[in-house]
């Protein structure tokens, strides 16, 4: 259904159905505020049971409302909510807030009366907000459809960012915490059940106001792929920064899986990758989603990973140097040039390598502390500044404040972003704190935060992959799906003639029971079989529990292993690549990286290069690395597994890499791979795709 949200957002009437003329009930404050906080609509209260409420006539119903209604808000019990629903759509509004809990949230009778308030809905001709939500809130138009508390504040939606959120007492927390700091939010919309719009479809509408320049989401539960893809889309499109905090992460996967991967493989692992793609903000708290609104208010985060530090202690410069070697991000050693216009102002016993160590002494002569971030922040080696403050409170604090503000306007938006830790206590360094906020200056009291901060927003957007062409189906049996993809593979042979199959292969074998899911732990694999052994340990293999079959395969000779695998994408998102540390220690190890699939050399190449591993990979302690460019195209092609229709997951544990000076042909094997199709969506039967050639 079409929805004008500009009438929902922007409406010129409003419609309160089931207002109440209790002050101290807090369904009356969207009355109050709508009468006495700006709104230049018309408001309408509805109830058979008032002639006037608050000084606006009331009255019975909405047929009565002269000129129709754009929003209206459902103040009514769940049991009356589908009438109210029902009403408005008469009425022509293009939407109605349903505030009332009881719904789905509680049990399957809630669940009824859900289904029964969107089928209204769809029959009246409207949409609905909710239920079990807390409203909405819009700056430019005075609109507040909302019963949270922190609409007490006085908003006046100068900051530019926008909210939207499943959960009505974490939103009211967003929007109280962000008035308290000065960002006052320009929109504010909480979905709660979601039963009708979703926070996707009115974040969609909010990235593509000129006037927000950050919209913050809140998700309980992850929204649906194509809706969520298409919002990180459109905001990137109309350079919109998203910042997103999802909670409910730590829930238990839904499938059971018997290979390696799928325990490692997150519920959450595809929406993360496709945030990533998009540039996309994760954060993880209330805190760091408002921080980091902040620091992208200016239509840009960090161009890379690299920090400048600024401090007046050196132990804090340390501290943070160190957190930001955790995290990933870069301290470098700023230019010969920068070093020496920072020795003219920094004190000859502070330091100005990065971390830059201004010392106290700076601010006992009264030097230009300003001057030195700037500096520092026009370092070409420099994605962001990070200024490490400590106990600098009073006047000495006020002037400092005012001092950065100063140079950070001056040099301009387009400047890397800059941030402050302020180690003090906040009563001696509040106007300090709220100077630096009015600049767009985001101001922590925790080094730590700081740096998870700055690791969000310089995350890079992952590689879009080019179109490939489609793969046949997978068919319920063995079909070699690794042939079909072009990745070189062990040698592989069944029959009644071990000794001959062994001989074949060379004289040497290794011979693996067929059946199990994990072969090692049931002594199922026995490598080094000569021909003289063969038979006696096919008989031994065959006669283990479970067993359907012998496997004799060509002995791969030693090299890295790793484990490379396709998911093929669960419930709407796209397919996921994952690549590890291989081998039987795999789960031991838990050295993996993820990309969406298909993947390009490059990105293959970036996932090999994140590996703890990679040490080994290039060569560790005078042994010879692997040959790289094999293993980027084995990767790439195993990737392309996501193309088959029908793929649960295909597995191939180990890819077996061999030394780069051997000959190409050899340099990547895989000696075990599993494919588990759509059908069996617990991966619960697995089975051997190498081929058998007797």
């Amino acid at each position: 259904m079409s929805t004008d949200w500009d009438r929902v957002l922007a409406p010129r009437s409003v419609a309160l159905i089931g207002a109440t003329g209790r002050a101290d009930n807090p369904m009356a404050r969207p009355l109050r505020w709508l009468t006495e906080r700006g709104f230049a609509g018309r408001v309408h209260p509805v109830n058979p049971k008032y002639a006037e409420l608050g000084g606006v006539p009331c009255v019975a119903s909405l047929a009565e409302v002269p000129g129709g209604v754009d929003l209206a808000l459902a103040l009514v019990p769940a049991e009356r909510a589908a009438a109210a629903v029902t009403e408005a759509g008469a009425a022509g509004a293009a939407a109605v807030v349903v505030f009332a809990s009881g719904f789905a949230e509680v049990g399957d009778e809630g669940r009824a009366l859900q289904d029964e308030l969107v089928a209204a809905a769809r029959a009246a001709g409207t949409r609905v907000l909710g239920p079990n939500c807390q409203g909405l809130y819009d700056a430019r138009s005075r609109l507040f459809a909302t019963f949270t508390g922190a609409g007490e504040r006085p908003l006046t939606g100068s900051s530019g960012i926008a909210y939207v959120g499943q959960s009505g007492a974490i939103g009211g927390s967003v929007l109280d915490v962000a008035a308290e700091r000065g960002l006052d939010l320009s929109a504010w919309v909480s979905t709660g059940n979601e039963a009708d719009v979703s926070l996707t479809e009115i974040g969609r509408h909010l990235v593509a106001n000129p006037e927000i320049t950050v919209l913050t989401v809140y998700a309980e539960s992850l929204p649906d792929p194509d809706d969520y893809a298409a919002l990180a889309a459109e905001a990137r499109a109309h350079a919109t920064a998203l910042v997103v905090l999802r909670s409910g992460r730590s829930e238990p996967g839904r499938r059971a899986a018997v290979s390696h991967t799928g325990a490692m493989l997150g519920d959450d692992t595809a929406f993360r990758l496709v945030s990533r793609r998009h540039g996309v903000v994760l954060v993880d708290d209330v805190e760091e989603l408002l921080a980091a609104a902040t620091m992208l208010r200016g239509r840009h985060g960090p161009a890379g990973r690299s920090v400048g530090l600024v401090t007046s202690s050196g132990g804090a410069g340390i501290l943070a140097a160190d957190r930001a070697s955790d995290a990933g991000l870069a301290v470098p050693e700023l230019t010969a040039e920068t070093q020496e216009k920072l020795a003219r102002l920094v004190p000859a016993f502070g330091a100005v390598a990065n971390p830059v160590d201004v010392t106290a002494q700076l601010f006992n002569d009264g030097g230009e502390f300003g001057e030195v971030c700037g500096i520092v922040r026009a370092d070409a080696s420099v994605d962001a500044v990070l200024v490490l403050l400590t106990m600098l409170v009073g006047e000495t604090a006020v002037a400092l404040a005012r001092d950065l503000a100063a140079t950070v306007a001056e040099q301009g938006p387009d400047a890397p972003p800059v941030a402050v830790v302020w180690m003090a206590g906040e009563d001696g360094t509040a106007p300090a704190r709220a100077l630096l906020r009015e600049a767009g200056i985001p101001v922590f009291s925790s080094i730590a935060l700081a740096v998870r901060v700055l690791d969000a927003v310089a995350a890079p957007p992952g590689a879009v992959p080019a179109p490939t062409a489609p793969l046949d189906p997978v068919p319920g049996d063995g079909w070699d799906l690794l042939d079909a993809l072009g990745v070189r593979r062990a040698r592989s042979l069944r029959s009644s003639d071990p000794a001959g199959d062994v001989a074949e292969l060379g004289g040497t074998a290794v011979l693996k029971a067929e059946g199990l899911e994990h072969k090692t732990e049931s002594g199922a694999v026995r490598l080094g079989v000569r021909t003289s052994e063969a038979a006696a340990v096919h008989a031994e293999l065959a006669a283990l529990p479970g067993v359907t079959g012998v496997l004799v395969q060509e002995q791969v000779p030693a090299g890295v292993e790793l484990l490379v695998s396709v998911d093929g994408g669960r419930d709407g998102w796209p397919p996921v690549l994952t690549v590890g540390h291989g081998g039987t220690a795999t789960e031991v190890h838990r050295d993996v990286v993820h990309a969406l699939a298909p993947v390009t050399p490059e990105t293959a190449r970036t996932m090999l290069g994140e590996l703890r591993c990679w040490p080994l990979l290039e060569g560790h302690r005078g042994a010879p690395g692997v040959d790289l460019d094999a293993a980027v195209d084995a990767i790439v092609r195993l990737s392309r597994a996501c193309d088959v229709p029908g793929l649960g997951e295909l597995e191939v544990n180990p890819l077996v890499l061999r030394p780069a000076s051997r000959t190409s042909d050899a340099a990547s094997l895989a000696s075990e791979a599993r494919i588990a199709t759509r059908s069996d969506p617990r991966h619960a039967v697995a089975v051997d795709v190498l081929r058998t050639e007797k």
